[in-house]
């Protein structure tokens, strides 16, 4: 594969802290990837921004001004994440689908290849720039427009399983499953909008934890743990 984006879960970025940032977390990501850029391969970061808001936290604040808090939760947490990135070594950029002023730069397909061109880390910060669409359909989205070979979903949990782990210790992990058993058993790994949107672009999904020593790592080096999502 040359060509990669992994999406990180902001919860997982906070580590035990449940909220804000663990470097130390944090840092380890920014290892494996160095160690995957070293390697020759390209990489998009999108981070979800669940570690400041998730969802509609407040059921008194308007859906479209709640999204909008989330974007730019995401963009604190790029700018932040892209920083650690920075400080082992690696080049970085981050691109935001509105003008963030200096913070970042406005994405487009060609400024992000050539970024990648150049050997640096691109991370895509403020979701689609839509309300009502989540990080995982922006993900999808911007691996479709960068044709990305495979998108990797660094999560809490280690893959795929057919009920929620954290309530039903009997829940079955799957090793393989494909887009279409995703959305017609409704897995929700990601939310709907981003399976359809990932099927019908034929975009693969390799879910796994985070957590776990070295994951990304070794997702591209054939010791993968966790749940892969096929076309």
């Amino acid at each position: 594969m040359q060509r990669i984006l992994l999406k990180l879960s902001g919860e997982a970025l906070a580590g035990p802290r449940k909220t804000g940032f663990d470097e130390e977390t944090v840092r380890k990501v920014a290892l494996q990837v160095k160690a995957l850029a070293e390697d020759g391969m390209q990489i998009g970061i999108v981070i979800g921004g669940g570690n400041f808001w998730r969802g509609r936290t407040s059921e008194n604040i308007d859906r479209t001004k709640a999204d909008q808090i989330g974007m730019l939760a995401t963009v604190m947490n790029c700018i932040y994440v892209s920083e650690i990135f920075r400080s082992v070594g690696l080049e970085t950029s981050i691109l935001t689908p509105f003008e963030c002023g200096s913070f970042t730069k406005l994405f487009s397909k060609d400024r992000a290849i050539r970024y990648f061109a150049q050997g640096q880390v691109v991370f895509f910060a403020g979701g689609t720039g839509h309300p009502y669409f989540s990080t995982d359909t922006g993900v999808v989205l911007r691996a479709i427009e960068v044709e990305a070979d495979v998108i990797l979903l660094a999560k809490s949990i280690d893959g795929v399983y057919d009920d929620d782990p954290n309530e039903n210790p009997a829940a079955k992990k799957y090793d393989e499953v494909t887009l279409d058993e995703l959305i017609a058993r409704n897995l929700q790994v990601v939310d709907m909008t981003a399976s359809i949107l990932a099927r019908d672009n034929k975009v693969p999904m390799w879910v796994f934890g985070l957590n776990e020593e070295n994951s990304i790592v070794n997702a591209l080096k054939g010791s993968f743990r966790g749940t892969k999502v096929l076309v």
